[in-house]
């Protein structure tokens, strides 16, 4: 199995962040460097670019990964890849845990996130609520399982090595722009970004480790 220790150790040490960034935000201490990057970001919000970042929230909507991650799950199973499609459990475990904290830990989300919501939370459409904490951010949570699945996928599949580097950017890219538009909208403080950015690692190295298990030849 390829790399199995390198990988767990940083499941150990991303973990061990998440829970030091977990009590970091509940003893407050990130509170005046989340104000100071929402208020940057208020500084540079311009109207027209509005329906774009809008757009690009979409990239990490709970419909939209969903779909993707069910569409690489139906591949997996229907390619002769078996029990490989079982990672999409890492997806369901993963928003598991935003739940989890979106419920239990009191981080509320930005004061203008109502005016600007790009669409119910997975937390919302579980509370029925529109208000609530907002720490990890979903979006960018969901990006980096999903995204990161595909291109690891690609890159495991493809032949051409453009093909593999192709995959990797672009996903990095999108949960690049996830990650800031999160900001841009006002739906997220920094502090959700980096929560959402660690548990998503957490998800995507636990995945790694599920397709490149040991099997049986025939698998």
């Amino acid at each position: 199995m390829p790399a199995l220790v390198p990988r767990l150790v940083a499941i150990a040490i991303l973990g061990a962040g998440f829970i030091a960034l977990t009590i970091a935000i509940a003893a407050g201490a990130f509170t005046s460097l989340d104000m100071q990057v929402a208020q940057g970001m208020h500084d540079a919000w311009q109207p027209s670019l509005h329906l774009l970042f809008q757009a690009i929230a979409e990239l990490g909507s709970i419909e939209v990964t969903t779909v993707l991650m069910l569409g690489l799950t139906i591949y997996l199973w229907r390619s002769g890849f078996g029990s490989d499609a079982l990672v999409f459990i890492v997806f369901v475990a993963a928003q598991a845990f935003e739940l989890y904290y979106k419920w239990n830990l009191y981080h509320p989300q930005p004061p203008r996130s109502l005016a600007e919501s790009d669409g119910p939370s997975i937390s919302m459409l579980f509370s029925g609520t529109g208000a609530g904490n907002s720490f990890p951010s979903g979006h960018v949570l969901r990006a980096v399982i999903v995204y990161g699945l595909l291109a690891f996928v690609i890159r495991r599949l493809a032949v051409s090595q453009r093909t593999r580097a192709l995959a990797a950017a672009l996903a990095v890219a999108v949960i690049a722009l996830v990650s800031t538009d999160r900001l841009y909208l006002d739906v997220h403080w920094e502090s959700d970004v980096v929560g959402g950015l660690i548990l998503g690692a957490i998800a995507l190295v636990a995945g790694t480790v599920w397709l490149d298990r040991p099997r049986k030849a025939d698998n």
